[in-house]
């Protein structure tokens, strides 16, 4: 043995219970948002083709799902909505009586007990899957403005807890704050997607809330996966304008912008754990390549251990049951 004196890391490791005594990141099932799909019509849940176990429902079936979210004890949910009919200005996302609406008035009238976060947003809306109205070829930032702020409006009516904006046109944290603050919804949070990057990872997320663009793609809007200082930029304006929560999308490939964002801004930082993540760890696991429970469990932890506090995911079914059994 050599008599130069090294550290005994492994004392800390000892054994199972040792490990778990100074464990400094623990998953949780309130650290959990699941993203839920509705759709308009009836008798319908179907299961999107590339996320295996990730369902569209209607309302008929809507009950059961958040009997389900709430005896896991998963705190949140994150509504997306699947209309029949679509538009050039995306007009079902701020029509009252649209389909997110009326999902968010069945389970609030159902339950206080679960967060309902509102994605608002048009491109599930317009006819050409973009985020906002079209002018020569491109997405008007300011022309979309009003019906971003419209939709947040019509959501917060109908009891959401928490509005969500997803569509990164410049501007739109302070417009949609104004636009809640002058219909009497002051108390109502932004959760901001401040930091959302032009992603390969939301191929799967397409099929599940029917919003492939129909020409070009968003990169005008959503930002390059090679900045970094542009989040810092992104997230500083959002704050400014009156964020509470700021998103960090995707998750798993960002997890430097992840720690970034919550060293700089004091505020919960949110990650979303995107569809493309989570159908690569499926495949794998149907395929018997890969231990599902372990994977998921190790990178859910790695995000929080990263800086998030929050985490949507299509794992939070799975995560929850995981989490009571041990």
């Amino acid at each position: 043995m050599s008599t130069t004196p090294f550290d005994r890391h492994r004392r800390l490791r000892s054994s199972s219970v040792m490990r778990r005594f100074v464990r400094e990141t623990e998953l949780q099932v309130n650290d959990l948002v699941y993203p839920l799909f509705v759709v308009e019509g009836d008798q319908i849940k179907n299961e999107v083709s590339s996320m295996p176990g990730v369902y569209q429902v209607s309302l008929d079936y809507l009950d059961e799902e958040i009997d389900e979210l709430l005896k896991l004890g998963i705190p949140s949910v994150l509504l997306f909505g699947i209309p029949k009919e679509k538009d050039e200005v995306g007009s079902g996302a701020y029509d009252p009586d649209g389909i997110v609406q009326v999902a968010i008035r069945q389970i609030k009238a159902k339950t206080d007990q679960l967060l309902v976060i509102a994605d608002t947003c048009l491109c599930e809306y317009t006819s050409h899957g973009h985020c906002g109205v079209i002018e020569h070829g491109d997405v008007d930032n300011d022309k979309s403005l009003p019906l971003h702020v419209k939709t947040a409006v019509t959501q917060a009516e109908a009891g959401a807890d928490i509005i969500a904006p997803s569509n990164m046109m410049d501007g739109f944290v302070t417009e949609i704050r104004e636009g809640l603050d002058e219909e009497g919804y002051t108390n109502i949070p932004i959760m901001s997607y401040a930091v959302k990057y032009a992603s390969a990872f939301y191929g799967p997320f397409r099929d599940a809330a029917d919003s492939t663009p129909q020409f070009g793609d968003r990169k005008t809007y959503q930002m390059d996966p090679s900045n970094r200082l542009e989040a810092i930029r992104e997230a500083t304006s959002d704050m400014a304008e009156g964020a509470d929560f700021l998103i960090v999308k995707p998750a798993l490939s960002y997890m430097d912008i992840i720690r970034e964002v919550k060293n700089e801004f004091p505020v919960p930082v949110v990650a979303y754990n995107v569809s493309g993540e989570y159908s690569m760890v499926k495949a794998a696991s149907l395929n018997g390549w890969v231990d599902e429970q372990a994977i998921v469990l190790e990178k859910l932890t790695a995000m929080k251990r990263a800086g998030a506090d929050i985490i949507i995911t299509y794992f939070a079914k799975d995560v929850a049951k995981w989490l009571q059994e041990k």
